[in-house]
């Protein structure tokens, strides 16, 4: 073998190793957006919605969302054991909701909170119940829901703040 015809035998390598390098770092790009798409759990992208949007735009029976609001004056009813109902409002519309669980402890009548569930007819059944930690805290989606309603009232300066 001559120089130059070794030369281009190491060119063809090169280029060809070249390819397989990109040809595996594409195949492990695809791997990882699959394993993304599969195996994160469908509660980690959920959407927030409104009363307001849940019922003039009802969402399909199998989609799990989170919904937000004020925990509706007189509307807490305790059922059997864990079983609790209650309706959770945008200061516009008002959905129903049932939850079988331990409620958080600062959760209450007019309180913020956020449920993560789906709707079985005209009910919302949550599988998670979250309520404010605190005297000035609403999460931000009920805030933004209830400023786009016209609702919202910024909370009073406590003492002491």
């Amino acid at each position: 073998m001559t120089g130059k015809q070794e030369f281009r035998g190491l060119k063809g390598l090169k280029k060809r190793r070249r390819m397989q390098v990109i040809g595996l770092a594409f195949l492990s790009l695809a791997a990882a957006v699959a394993a993304i798409y599969f195996f994160v759990p469908s509660t980690a992208m959920n959407f927030f919605r409104s009363p307001t949007e849940v019922v003039e735009t009802p969402p399909p029976a199998d989609e799990v969302f989170r919904i937000g609001g004020l925990v509706e004056e007189g509307s807490i009813k305790r059922g059997e054991g864990t079983v609790v109902s209650f309706s959770v409002t945008d200061g516009n519309r008002t959905v129903p909701v049932s939850y079988e669980g331990v409620l958080p402890d600062l959760f209450g009548e007019g309180q913020g909170m956020i449920a993560l569930g789906q709707m079985q007819g005209e009910t919302f059944v949550a599988s998670e119940v979250l309520a404010k930690h605190d005297e000035t805290y609403m999460p931000k989606e009920v805030i933004e829901a209830l400023k786009e309603q016209g609702v919202y009232q910024e909370p009073e300066d406590q003492p002491g703040s």
